[in-house]
């Protein structure tokens, strides 16, 4: 696959409506050619301690971020035609859809693509498949693991690697 977008989302609590961050890797012909990162106030707007924990987001960081809708719109427009990939697509997949249903948004129907399925299948013996462990086997190290914008490039890099 030479052109498609990498997407990572963040969450604020359990509920997958609670996106609080995003970030957008664009590849085409195979080459890193755009990204994007946004906050977002999430909804619903609290934090449990145990995702904090994982990306270090705070109910402060958020709260004067644009809404989902509004960053949507700078999203969509950079990632028309092109399939989504995601390092556990049934996560982010599954947040997409409720946030959109959340705000009464017509879902587009996204061609979703997973680089943990496809890890599975391509690369045997790892000692997991998470993330970090799959970008450093295919040659990359994540910045900063649980950032959106840096799991959505370790994601284009294992993507453009093994899909």
């Amino acid at each position: 696959m030479k052109d498609f977008a990498a997407i990572d989302f963040e969450t604020a609590n359990e509920q997958r409506t609670s996106v609080c961050s995003v970030g957008l890797v664009i590849v085409r012909d195979g080459e890193i050619v755009d990204h994007y990162y946004s906050l977002i106030r999430p909804e619903p707007e609290y934090y449990t301690y145990r995702n904090t924990r994982v990306h270090g987001l705070t109910l402060a960081d958020t709260e004067h971020a644009p809404i989902f809708p509004m960053v949507w719109q700078e999203v969509a427009s950079r990632l028309e035609g092109l399939p989504l990939v995601a390092h556990n697509k049934a996560f982010d997949e599954s947040c997409l859809k409720a946030v959109f249903r959340t705000y009464c948004m017509d879902y587009p129907d996204y061609e979703f693509h997973c680089t943990l399925r496809a890890s599975h299948r391509s690369i045997k013996g790892l000692s997991d498949y998470q993330l970090h462990t799959v970008a450093a086997y295919c040659g990359y190290q994540p910045e900063q693991h649980h950032h959106a914008l840096a799991d959505a490039k370790a994601c284009a890099w294992i993507a453009r690697k093994i899909l």
